[in-house]
Order: structure tokens, then C-alpha cells, then sequence
């Protein structure tokens, strides 16, 4: 029976260490999610500023579903847009970036013009004017 005891109480300190060790595995991957993003921030401020020909050839987006639980244990979901849009240059070469759902609104697959970017992050999209009256 003292046995017994024993094992139901290292049961209890194990999820206590379990959730520890829970707690320091989120804390990394939030510390390496941060140095990611500074670092990529990083090399985009110190990419130059480039404005070349490109076409727009693909769109797509990508929908996350969020399921929220107040302590009334009621529920709530909602639902968050994530757009992206393919562009590719003279030489075929593609590149994909993510925009604000009003920009992404206002291309075209085919739209073709001046693509304003540095690195990753997308600056700006200049349709070129095909003479349409």
C-alpha cells in the first residue's frame, strides 16, 4: 500500500514537471520566433530598394480558423486572412509576397507593371497603363 502512495505521488510531481517543461519549451519557440523575425527584419532594412518589371501570375489565400473559450466555458470562433500574391520577372524567375487584403483586392492575375520591393517585404505594385480608352 506505501507503495502505492509513492508512485501517486511522483505522478503528481511529474505533471507538475511536465508542465514546467511545457512552459520552457513555449518560451524558446517564442524567443526563436522572435529572432527570425528581427533577423529577416534585419536583412530586408539592409537589402536594397529594387523596382523591376513583373507580372502578377498567381493569387491565393490562406485561412485560419481560431476557436476562443471564456471562463464562462462559452464559445466563440473567428476566423483570420492571410494573402499572397505570385509575381514573375523578365528573366522567369517568381517571387511570392504577402500583402493586406486591400492591396491584394486591387491585382490581377496577368496585371503587369513595376513591382517595388526590399527583400521579403512588398512595397508597392505600379500596373503599367495598356492604353485603354
Amino acid at each position: 500500500m506505501d507503495g502505492f502512495d509513492v508512485s501517486e505521488d511522483w505522478m503528481f510531481s511529474g505533471a507538475s514537471d511536465l508542465i514546467g517543461i511545457m512552459f520552457v519549451i513555449l518560451f524558446i519557440i517564442f524567443i526563436f520566433q522572435l529572432i527570425n523575425g528581427l533577423s529577416q527584419w534585419k536583412k530586408n532594412e539592409e537589402s536594397p530598394r529594387l523596382a523591376v518589371p513583373a507580372v502578377v501570375k498567381s493569387k491565393r489565400t490562406k485561412v485560419t480558423g481560431h476557436v476562443h473559450t471564456n471562463e464562462q466555458h462559452i464559445s466563440s470562433q473567428s476566423s483570420s486572412t492571410a494573402y499572397y500574391i505570385t509575381f514573375e520577372f523578365e528573366g522567369g524567375d517568381r517571387f511570392e509576397f504577402h500583402l493586406s487584403g486591400k492591396e491584394f483586392g486591387m491585382l490581377a492575375e496577368g496585371d503587369s507593371g513595376t513591382l517595388t520591393f526590399q527583400g521579403t517585404r512588398y512595397l508597392g505594385f505600379a500596373r503599367k497603363d495598356h492604353g485603354v480608352s
